[in-house]
């Protein structure tokens, strides 16, 4: 995995604020006082006796009663919320930017995730009765932002009308774990939040100091937990997160969970980017609002965006691939559109033409369909075939017998694996030690369109493995182009909440289906191919397949080589757009 994938993930998991502006900020403030009520220093307290801080901005132009606008954010900078409510007031609205406990002028603790689910809903309860508030709240934003929507959205107040969650975040389902894997992507992202009532740049932003301890760390074949002993920095929000290797009810309790998602019946828009490394979250809440409130009023925007694209509307060049002219939108302005539609009875964003609003990459075109599934029309099953050709393994319509048998000495710290998507086309086969599995080329002209899944069977000589599976375009001069990946723990493959260990020498099914969206025209004499690999690198836990907790397992439980016997059966579905 190259190690230039560190400073991706550590930009795209972090809006980066700077500290308090100073003389910027004073200008800007000076320039606002003839047309605006700016106040910058509110004191909201809880009936618990939490305080929050928020900034206000309202249009003097506006005499009328008008719905409130909340931006919620850990990222405490009065610059940056004196700005952000003032887009707010210009549009029409009164702008407020609420920063979350203990941040700015509260001196509460910090407690990142934990509270939101109340905090947000005491920040919208004041501005509901407020003079000039007609008594309409809605909220919007990416990333953590986005998260604090949903956290509001767990006990909905009638107050709050829609939101617009780009990118969300979902505590314990993308980062700090992925399909309880936990990464070390996103490592700094406590201290930069908790180190003081702003945020704390220099720390988030030496890029040198995480490589290395990820390289440290990696390589001395210490504990997970031992991680922050190596940086010589305690973390005790890391150690916190590793005490819940489940997604149980310390995490459940910070969004909605299940049967919450019938009760929310606010018309929500969800923004995406097909290279968002926080996907599989924001897309999660679509997915379980539907499930149990099928009769939800739930948009989807997404194209080819990363965590950053997605929250400005995307890059002309992303990951170093050109990106179609239709595919870069204005995601500010689509959501003022979207907020008008809902609060003022405006005509809906032109892109919303359907639910679910798609960019298919190398069309230069939008699609538009009434819901995920029906992003494809046929679905293309392919087994895993153990027949070589040219060194890869085959992708076949048909079952085949054999199996491939695969070794990896988890001890051996220069094996490595390579799942994530940079740069996006490659010349050279990017999969590193993985086994490939390549399909015949197309005939004709395919679309990509939506999530892959799989059904792999597996016997082992370990109780768990963690596993990465990844989508590649084999395009017909012999480049790569990455599509979507999967990464997960065996033993949570059918319950997060729960851990099954595997049984060594027992074959074993590993249905998986939570990977990347994509769309993606695949031109004739293009081939399919799939990567599948037991995860090992600096960027997450090594799981030795003791059956322990893995964060507490050292080198020495290695033991003997992993042995993986891949079954004839295991198949990969990718859905086809005609």
């Amino acid at each position: 995995m190259k190690y230039l994938l560190l400073l991706l993930l550590l930009s795209s998991y972090s809006y980066c604020f700077a500290q308090y502006p100073g003389a910027e900020y004073d200008s800007l403030r000076k320039a606002m006082e003839n047309d605006y009520h700016v106040e910058d220093s509110i004191l909201i307290v809880s009936p618990a006796g939490v305080t929050l801080t928020a900034t206000l901005v309202r249009a003097k132009r506006l005499t009328a009663k008008v719905p409130g606008i909340l931006f919620y954010t850990i990222y405490a900078n009065p610059g940056r919320s004196l700005r952000e409510a003032k887009s707010m007031a210009d549009h029409g609205y009164a702008g407020i930017v609420a920063n979350a406990r203990g941040k700015y002028l509260s001196r509460d603790s910090i407690r990142p995730y934990e509270k939101e689910c109340e905090d947000v809903n005491v920040v919208i309860d004041w501005i509901s009765r407020q003079s000039w508030c007609d008594g309409a709240v809605a909220m919007y934003g990416g990333s953590y932002s986005g998260f604090a929507q949903w956290a509001a959205t767990k006990h909905l107040h009638p107050a709050l009308k829609t939101i617009v969650p780009y990118v969300a975040a979902i505590p314990g389902q993308g980062l700090p774990m992925e399909n309880n894997v936990f990464l070390t992507a996103n490592y700094q992202w406590a201290f930069y939040v908790t180190n003081n009532r702003f945020t704390d740049n220099p720390v988030n932003n030496d890029n040198d100091r995480w490589q290395r301890m990820r390289n440290n760390w990696y390589h001395s074949g210490a504990a997970f937990n031992k991680i922050d002993s190596i940086d010589g920095t305690p973390s005790p929000w890391l150690q916190k997160w590793l005490s819940h290797p489940d997604y149980d009810a310390y995490f459940q309790a910070m969004v909605p969970w299940k049967e919450d998602f019938a009760a929310i019946n606010i018309p929500v828009l969800t923004i995406e980017g097909y290279y968002d490394d926080g996907q599989i979250s924001g897309l999660e809440y679509l997915y379980s609002h539907y499930r149990y409130n099928p009769a939800a009023e739930h948009y989807l925007i997404i194209g080819p965006y990363d965590h950053f694209g997605t929250q400005t509307g995307g890059t002309a060049v992303l990951r170093g691939y050109k990106v179609d002219s239709a595919a870069l939108i204005n995601t500010r302005e689509i959501t003022f559109q979207w907020l008008d539609y809902v609060l003022k009875g405006a005509v809906k964003p032109a892109i919303l033409k359907d639910k679910i609003n798609f960019e298919v990459m190398e069309t230069n075109s939008w699609r538009h369909v009434p819901s995920i599934e029906k992003m494809h029309d046929t679905i293309w099953k392919f087994y895993l075939d153990s027949s070589l050709n040219k060194g890869f393994y085959s992708l076949n319509s048909k079952k085949q017998q054999g199996s491939i048998r695969q070794t990896v000495d988890l001890s051996d710290k220069a094996q490595t694996s390579s799942y994530y998507p940079y740069p996006l086309e490659q010349s050279e086969y990017p999969g590193n030690n993985g086994l490939a599995f390549i399909s015949e080329p197309l005939q004709q002209a395919a679309i990509i369109s939506g999530s892959f899944a799989g059904d792999l069977y597996i016997k082992c000589n370990k109780k768990d493995i963690d596993f990465h599976v990844a989508l590649y375009e084999v395009r017909a001069d012999g480049s790569y182009f990455q599509l979507s990946y999967y990464l997960a723990r065996a033993s949570y493959i059918t319950d997060r909440t729960k851990r099954t260990l595997l049984t060594p020498g027992k074959i074993e099914r590993l249905p998986f289906s939570r990977s990347r969206m994509i769309s993606k025209l695949l031109p004739a004499g293009s081939k399919i191919m799939v990567v599948i690999d037991i995860d090992r690198n600096p960027f997450a836990q090594v799981n030795y397949g003791t059956g322990k907790d893995v964060s507490q397992e050292t080198i020495a439980d290695a033991g003997a080589p992993l042995q993986v016997e891949w079954l004839p059966g295991s198949t990969v579905d990718i859905p086809i757009l005609q």
